[in-house]
């Protein structure tokens, strides 16, 4: 059969019907232009239309006959008054025209004289870093053009830098962290000092992109989250940052904002968390939000190597098993920690081993706080008493399987002081205050991608959980109830969170810990004489791990 040819019009009008929908577009431009005064008038009809029938809605009833009126006289008036209709509608075009104009304010095609001046210094500031004698056509170079290495950019108000996307050559070391470093100091320098910047680098396509963080919420109290069991709110960061908002309360609004959640138990990946800062950071803020939220489904247990009383609103509320400020009760409270995590991993496993689920006091969750252990460290060497830290470690090896979680908080300056299991297997983070990028890359591991501040308000600073991103953050606002300092606003939202007092207070301050009798008991099942009368081998913490299953 032989093949009919295509019409004419599909195998060569291409370029007939390009240039007919060129005509048609060029005549739709001038019919447009020509037709743009009655646009505009019909455009303002339909605007003062809108705001008669708004102003007719807004009117009460009972005063609606009066309006009428008013207008059917106004109506009558002109009608009598000679020339009267034809001076009406000329004035309503008028006014319609006046109306219905484009009221968008016209954008520069450019930057003005002091930002291109601004954008001049940046790039010649730029040239010694990003550029090299043997590049035969270089992007930067004293007195070269700025607009090629600056595809973007955006400015403030007050004339500052907002936004910016650098172009930079390939041959730059971009996957040098000093490199970087060098580069984001001499922007911060260069854009305004007083500000935190965000610097992402594009090593694909050579581009560096700076933006302008805006302050995070220093205003949010302490309050009931919306969050699952096993799921801890640390603070609030940026909405770029998560994929993920709660839903808070401030006064009588209603907001949502980006939360950094710290997951734990027993698929926790981080399961415990050490928080450093400056005096008056925020760290002891964090563990009050932390011990409020974890009281919700398990116990806790605090020691307050600072002994400032921080944690006295604590004291003998359901859920709350010791706060200790003194050395012997913090040895007995950690003491007694140890064996408990020990007993919960020996019940479990004999659970596993006889196929049944683990027995319910094994599956609660048990938090230790511990607020600047450093100072017992020194306490303890001076009496010649074991120091804190080295009860920590059976927690701290075999937490997350046995439901018990450590978190840590101290001074920045106390890091070396903070034994090697402290800092071995606290692999979530937090550094509060202000504290520069070389300190932030030894706390959390990794540098941020923002520029520190040297002024920042209490509870604000960086987090990491393991391996991830460095998250800014800002504490939500726990204060010390029983500070005089406190407002009566936070004091309001901590005591309402704060669970039902069960210990009368003489009694709390009488015993604040486990009494050692009682940690003796508790450890009688991992002792080689209570194994061998319950008819099974002596099972330590390790075997213990080591048998269960995975």
């Amino acid at each position: 059969m032989a093949r009919r040819p295509l019409p004419r019009i599909l195998s060569h009008g291409g370029a007939q019907l390009a240039r007919s929908r060129e005509l048609a577009r060029t005549a739709a431009d001038s019919a447009t232009d020509i037709l743009y005064p009655l646009i505009m008038i019909t455009r303002g009809l339909r605007r003062l239309a809108s705001a008669g029938l708004r102003r007719w809605t807004d009117t009460p009833k009972d005063k609606r006959g009066a309006l009428l009126f008013l207008v059917a006289s106004v109506v009558l008036v002109v009608a009598i008054v000679p020339y009267g209709p034809l001076l009406a509608v000329i004035t309503l075009m008028a006014v319609a025209a006046w109306q219905g104009r484009d009221r968008a304010p016209s954008e520069p095609d450019g930057p003005d004289d002091s930002q291109t001046q601004r954008l001049k210094s940046l790039y010649e500031a730029l040239v010694p870093y990003f550029s090299a004698a043997e590049d035969p056509a270089p992007l930067y170079a004293h007195g070269g053009e700025w607009e090629k290495a600056f595809p973007a950019y955006e400015f403030d108000a007050t004339g500052r830098i907002a936004h910016l996307v650098i172009s930079y050559p390939a041959y730059f070391p971009d996957g040098e962290a000093e490199s970087r470093a060098r580069i984001q100091h001499l922007l911060t320098a260069k854009s305004g000092r007083g500000r935190e910047y965000h610097f992402a680098w594009d090593e694909e396509s050579n581009q560096l992109t700076v933006t302008v963080l805006a302050p995070l919420p220093s205003d949010i109290c302490a309050q009931r989250y919306v969050t699952a069991p096993g799921e801890t709110v640390l603070g609030f960061t940026d909405p770029t940052q998560v994929q993920r908002t709660l839903p808070l309360t401030h006064g009588e609004e209603q907001r949502d904002v980006p939360p950094v959640v710290w997951r734990t138990g027993i698929r926790s990946t981080e399961p415990h968390l050490l928080a450093l800062g400056q005096p008056g950071s925020g760290t002891s803020t964090l563990l009050r939000s932390i011990a409020l939220q974890a009281l919700q489904h398990g116990d806790v247990v605090v020691v307050d190597g600072g002994g400032t009383g921080e944690y006295a609103c604590l004291t003998g509320r359901d859920g709350v098993l010791a706060v200790e400020c003194g050395l012997a009760g913090a040895l007995t409270s950690l003491e007694w920690a140890a064996h408990e995590t020990e007993r919960r991993l020996i019940a479990a496993n004999r659970a596993h081993q006889a196929g049944h689920p683990p027995p319910d006091d094994t599956r609660r969750p048990l938090w230790i706080l511990l607020d600047r252990p450093s100072a017992f460290t020194h306490l303890a060497a001076a009496d010649g008493h074991k120091d804190p830290q080295s009860l920590l470690q059976v927690p701290l090896r075999h937490g997350r399987p046995a439901n018990v979680t450590v978190v840590i908080a101290d001074q920045l300056d106390s890091l070396d002081v903070l034994s090697d299991p402290v800092r071995q297997h606290t692999r979530a983070r937090v550094a509060l205050g202000p504290v520069t990028a070389q300190q932030l890359e030894a706390v959390l591991g990794a540098p941020p991608n923002t520029t520190p501040l040297d002024a920042v308000p209490p509870g604000r600073g960086y987090a990491r959980l393991g391996t991830g991103p460095v998250h800014r953050i800002q504490v939500p606002a726990t204060p010390n109830p029983y500070d005089e300092a406190t407002g009566e606003i936070h004091r309001q939202a901590v005591l309402e969170l704060l669970p039902p007092r069960t210990t009368p207070a003489d009694a709390a301050t009488e015993r604040q810990g486990p009494d050692p009798a009682e940690a003796a008991a508790q450890a009688e099942p991992v002792t080689a004489e209570a194994a061998a009368a319950a008819g099974a081998e002596p099972v330590t913490a390790e075997a213990a791990v080591a048998a269960e299953p995975q």
